[in-house]
């Protein structure tokens, strides 16, 4: 490996004279000279590089936990969604209705205060996301509920009541 050096002719010269300056001063003045350089450039590391990288951390974890509140909050909350609609009308239609927005297949009967609803063959799942609904747009409640296995996995038969 070859390393090619340019001459520098305004370098060279200040080195030089550095070096007389140097060589004309005495130890006493050497150590103490080199006490003060040794001072000041630990002075300018603190404060120009530990102390701005310490403010910016702290400042750094500050935000980060601003920011995780914020989030933890807004998770909270929930959905900022607009309610869903009610619907109207006797408890047989709202029924049909919201069952048939699932595919569910139903037979409701209406009874005194309210209907009686039987579904054969339904998935659980889906049959709980029918009854949040219902609760959630209409007047209706569940009064009665029976939920019977049926004997594939993850399939129920149920009666409901609902009043409203």
């Amino acid at each position: 490996m070859r390393v090619i050096l340019t001459r520098m002719p305004a370098l060279e010269a200040a080195l030089l004279r550095f070096d007389l300056w140097w060589g004309g001063l005495s130890h006493r003045e050497r150590v103490l000279l080199s006490v003060l350089g040794s001072l000041l450039a630990l002075t300018v590391l603190i404060f120009g590089v530990v102390k701005p990288l310490q403010a910016a951390r702290a400042q750094a974890m500050a935000d980060i936990r601003t920011y995780e509140t914020l989030s933890a909050r807004v998770r909270a909350a929930g959905t900022l969604a607009p309610p869903a609609p009610r619907r109207q009308g006797p408890a047989v239609e709202v029924v049909n209705q919201s069952a048939t927005a699932f595919g569910l297949v139903v037979t409701p009967e209406a009874m005194t205060g309210g209907v009686r609803v039987a579904i054969a063959d339904v998935t659980y799942d889906s049959l709980m996301a029918w009854l949040a609904d219902l609760s959630a747009t209409s007047d209706l409640r569940v009064r009665r509920l029976s939920i019977q296995r049926r004997p594939e996995v993850g399939r129920v038969s149920a009666n409901v009541e609902f009043g409203g």
